[in-house]
């Protein structure tokens, strides 16, 4: 594994972004590498839901991941949805290369609360832990606290811990061990 990259899309807090950083190399043990940001993802938008198109924005993040790199995740403060649904709060290419992740529901503003930084930054990284899981192999878990449950509530959000459950510890551990003995049969 050669690392994880991550790209802010427009500006993203210092905070959220060392976070995410410090939360993906607890999760996942290789290196996390930030890269210089990208204007905001105007690319993405659709007026007419004033929303941005997570589709779009995960095509445009795996287009631009450099060689040497194994993994890239885009991290924007815009609000992501997909055609079936009213949100997401990020999406990613399953056993891909490529994630996204949206702060801008993570945020306790977003609800007309008082701003919690510190929420925020647990939030985003849960997230982050979640879509990266899916560009490794892993789907959704039925555990309530494993980060890779599914999450379609900021509730839902909260319940989850940052840490995988021993079951997707395990299911990681054997794709991982049969990918590098898949690449050691192709040498």
């Amino acid at each position: 594994m050669n690392g994880l990259l991550i790209l802010p899309y427009g500006p993203v807090e210092e905070s959220i972004l060392l976070a995410l950083e410090n939360g993906l190399w607890r999760a996942y043990g290789f290196e996390v590498r930030r890269i210089e940001g990208l204007p905001p993802p105007e690319f993405a938008h659709d007026p007419k839901r004033r929303q941005y198109n997570s589709h779009l924005l995960l095509g445009d993040a795996a287009a631009r991941i450099p060689p040497g790199a194994d993994r890239l995740l885009g991290v924007t403060e815009a609000d992501l949805f997909i055609p079936m649904l009213s949100f997401v709060f990020g999406q990613a290419q399953v056993g891909g290369r490529a994630a996204v992740v949206s702060v801008a529901r993570l945020k306790q503003e977003f609800y007309g609360l008082d701003a919690n930084p510190s929420l925020t930054c647990r939030r985003t990284v849960k997230e982050g832990v979640h879509e990266i899981g899916h560009t490794l192999g892993l789907t959704h878990c039925g555990e309530r606290r494993c980060p890779m449950s599914l999450s379609n509530t900021i509730r839902q959000v909260d319940v989850k811990g940052d840490e995988l459950c021993d079951g997707c510890s395990i299911s990681l551990r054997n794709t991982m061990t049969h990918n590098a003995l898949a690449a050691g049969h192709r040498a």
